[in-house]
């Protein structure tokens, strides 16, 4: 059964999705003005982790993550770039695909924009406005907070102390404005020369918290299972969304809160932050890290517990990952002379680890308790790889097993050695690259191929093959 934290609560709850054997997920993506730093990335991958495995256990997943393309950061970046804020979106979206591909993380069902959903975000703030949850100023909207009862509850924070706390950041200007220090913009008023559009309040743009609860309920409906983010968004972005979406539909928004911790760095833990200037980006790291190593660091840490970035980390990381495929290389290796049939003892012993590995991800997502099972099947099948006479059938399923468990995590398992028909698979899927201007892909395959001693000829009838002696 699975359990999972629900930080509504505070309490780890039974999982029971709305729709037996379906997931609707919303997870908060990037404001796309640089490229994603690690930190940004452990959300991204601790949520891919949970999705893998929620299919590995039978469910559906549709699972929806957005973009931020528009806001002060963007209108800023743009201006310091030279450029407008469409391309500025469309460059570091396109890095944020690339990056992310790399990491093997899954593409998303829906990545919804918020320039592309403007005429929803307006419908969305008017039915607000209707029902005296939003009133206008000057041409920017602003949610009276107050007047929702349970303001505060997601964030476990008590509505006074926001009062005054928000005192303390809030312009003179923007105060003499608001009939509360704790109401927040759902519409901002443009300035001069900034993008907007145009509205029942003049020309201007969403607020930031606006566009999510928008998005999610436009792709999930207006109650859906899970939504996930880092725990900074906890309060205030995940409250304002949870505000809005309640106060317009009557309907509670969401039924389970994930929160996933922080990337640390250096010896004070300090968290990972682009405001700090102390990030990394991913786009650097790949330059000089595997990726499955940058992947395997982040996937096999609990989604609640901080990650403490370093090279160190890295490299441990890549280590661990390299004794699970040995193992599997050394499977593989000896089904040239398994004997046919199989080892009922052995299969015994999958099973016991697959149901342990299952409890233990049922737990939260505990996938630290998870990825020690997985080290269990690889030592197992290092021992059994040692015997001098195995079976085929039982190194096919442990195979299969590691494959399968480790997929989760986000890891790609691939035999050393190729057969004639997976060099032709690849040679026709380079072709297809090739044809579609795809180079990189076609590159990558080349280069894959020559490291497993196949060597690719391109003649005027076809791609030939050949191996090394």
């Amino acid at each position: 059964m699975l359990k999972v934290y629900n930080s509504l609560t505070n309490e780890k709850e039974k999982f029971e999705p709305i729709t037996p054997g379906v997931v609707n997920m919303y997870v908060c993506g990037p404001t796309v003005y640089n490229y994603i730093h690690i930190g940004n990335a452990r959300s991204v991958v601790a949520f891919d982790t949970i999705r893998r495995y929620l299919e590995y256990c039978g469910y559906q997943v549709n699972y929806v993550s957005n973009f931020t393309d528009v806001d002060d950061k963007m209108i800023n970046e743009a201006k310091k770039e030279g450029t407008t804020v469409p391309k500025l979106a469309d460059k570091y979206i396109n890095a944020y695909m690339e990056d992310t591909k790399a990491l093997n993380v899954k593409p998303a069902t829906v990545n919804p924009r918020a320039t592309d959903n403007i005429k929803d975000i307006i419908a969305f703030v008017a039915d607000l406005i209707d029902k005296g949850y939003a009133y206008n100023v000057n041409g920017t909207v602003y949610y009276r907070a107050r007047k929702f009862k349970s303001y505060g509850l997601l964030g476990h924070e008590n509505i006074d102390d926001l009062e005054s706390g928000a005192s303390e950041h809030v312009s003179s200007e923007e105060l003499a404005q608001k009939e509360d220090p704790i109401d927040f913009a759902l519409w901002k008023k443009a300035k001069p020369d900034e993008i907007s559009w145009d509205s029942p309040w003049g020309k201007g743009r969403p607020g930031w918290h606006i566009e999510c609860s928008v998005m999610s309920t436009k792709y999930l409906g207006n109650t859906f299972d899970i939504h996930g983010g880092g725990i900074d968004l906890e309060f205030p972005h995940h409250e304002n969304e949870r505000a809005q979406s309640e106060a317009k539909t009557d309907q509670k928004f969401v039924n389970y809160w994930l929160h996933n911790g922080f990337v640390t760095v250096g010896d004070d833990d300090e968290k990972m932050s682009k405001s700090k200037g102390n990030f990394v980006t991913v786009h650097d790291l790949l330059k000089k890290d595997n990726p499955q190593a940058l992947r395997f660091l982040i996937s096999t840490t609990q989604y609640r517990r901080p990650i403490r970035f370093s090279q160190q980390g890295v490299d441990e990381a890549a280590t661990n990952l390299q004794k699970i495929q040995t193992a599997f290389d050394n499977l593989n290796y000896r089904l040239k002379d398994a004997e046919a049939y199989n080892d009922p003892k052995l299969d015994q012993e999958i099973r016991q680890i697959q149901a342990d590995f299952q409890d233990a991800m049922d737990d939260d997502f505990n996938v630290q308790n998870g990825i020690a099972k997985v080290y269990e099947l690889a030592k197992l099948g290092n021992v059994y790889a040692e015997r001098p006479i195995v079976f085929k059938e039982s190194i096919k399923l442990l195979m299969k097993r590691l494959e399968q468990l480790s997929s989760i995590f986000g890891i790609k398992l691939q035999s050393s050695e190729l057969n004639d028909d997976k060099v032709k698979e690849l040679i026709q899927e380079r072709n297809d690259a090739r044809e579609n201007k795809q180079f990189a892909r076609s590159d990558e395959i080349r280069d894959e191929l020559k490291n497993k001693g196949i060597i690719l000829e391109d003649t005027p009838q076809g791609t030939r093959f050949r191996r090394e002696n």
